[in-house]
């Protein structure tokens, strides 16, 4: 084999190790961003404990894109590792008051450090028809928009 040959072998080695499995799990310092379906609400979830967030802030940032998207970016902590983040919108009601339900669950029989577990979520919520809103997360009013 002459060395051109054998540097790109090399090369190609290295490069296809430094990717991780499709089985090994994402650590939370990766910059790849989760799905939106991976905090929706599921039927699964029946079985698990429902537990609480610690939200240290909660913006909406509007994309500029015709007709308008927006994105509501959470920051906060889990109660622990083993928890998963569940974000649940409703429909804007009848006086345009969007409500988002941010939550977590986790399987009670399941053993986990007693330690917060940062997050920051960026969670596509789409557009809306043209009108003002309110947007509540939690119960509480975190921002007026116009669609």
């Amino acid at each position: 084999m002459n060395p051109i040959h054998l540097s790109v072998l090399l090369i190609a080695i290295f490069i296809s190790a430094c990717g991780a499995s499709p089985d090994s799990p994402v650590s939370s310092d990766s910059p790849s961003l989760p799905g939106q379906n991976d905090f929706l609400p599921n039927p699964a979830d029946g079985s698990l404990l429902h537990g609480e967030v610690f939200l240290d802030s909660v913006d909406l940032l509007t994309l500029e894109s015709y007709p308008p998207q927006f994105t509501l970016v959470l920051k906060g902590e889990l109660p622990t590792p083993c928890h998963k983040l569940r974000i649940a919108v409703n429909p804007p009601d009848t006086t345009n008051k969007v409500v988002v339900d941010v939550y977590s669950v986790a399987n009670p029989d399941e053993i986990c450090a007693q330690v917060l577990e940062p997050f920051e979520v960026n969670f596509p919520l789409g557009s809306f028809p043209q009108g003002t809103y309110s947007l509540w997360v939690n119960g509480n009013q975190a921002a007026n928009f116009d669609a």
